[in-house]
């Protein structure tokens, strides 16, 4: 299902609720995420996020696009995230490494965390056992064990594993592509 981006920026820019509310449902995991990778501290980066919607909220700013919305996001999420570290006086040779990204790793960062969030949105839509026995292989969990955790048949596992993969794959389109290529760069 696509969305009005348009519409969406029209919402925000109106201070309308609900439009707040989802934005920060569909951002709110996401951004922590993201912050983590700074602060190293999940406690803190959802204290970071949720400073950052609740600006977002009391701010007069206008936002022209749903992109430039999203990266405006990430981008205060990052520099949030960095002044906590210098706040907490955080060992020097870690901030530096944090504070001297380039565009590029930034811009990647950004898409791996588009595509977190685009994987977990559709794992989120799969049916409720369908779902658990998806989560349980992320974790690394093999067929057997997850059948014995759950009480199902082996052959019940591989046949929701391939009913969520299909699904997966079909919903999230080209970023399932880009998800199998991020896989094999970080194994290399």
């Amino acid at each position: 299902m696509a969305i009005d981006e348009r519409a969406i920026i029209e919402q925000i820019n109106r201070k309308n609720k609900q439009a707040f509310h989802d934005l920060f449902n569909d951002f709110f995991n996401s951004l922590v995420y993201f912050s983590t990778r700074y602060v190293g501290r999940k406690e803190v980066a959802e204290d970071i996020v949720q400073e950052l919607f609740a600006g977002l909220w009391e701010s007069n700013r206008e936002y022209l696009s749903y992109n430039g919305f999203k990266t405006f996001l990430y981008t205060s999420v990052k520099h949030m995230s960095l002044d906590w570290l210098k706040h907490k006086k955080v060992e020097e040779r870690y901030l530096s490494a944090k504070g001297t990204e380039t565009d590029d790793e930034m811009d990647w960062k950004i898409m791996e965390e588009e595509i977190y969030r685009a994987l977990l949105q559709a794992v989120g839509e799969l049916p409720r056992r369908c779902r658990e026995i998806f989560h349980l292989h992320l974790q690394g969990k093999k067929n057997e064990e997850i059948a014995a955790s759950l009480g199902l048949s082996i052959l019940t596992v591989k046949t929701q594993k391939k009913k969520a993969s299909r699904y997966i794959r079909e919903r999230m389109g080209k970023l399932y592509l880009l998800l199998l290529l991020l896989h094999v760069i970080e194994a290399a």
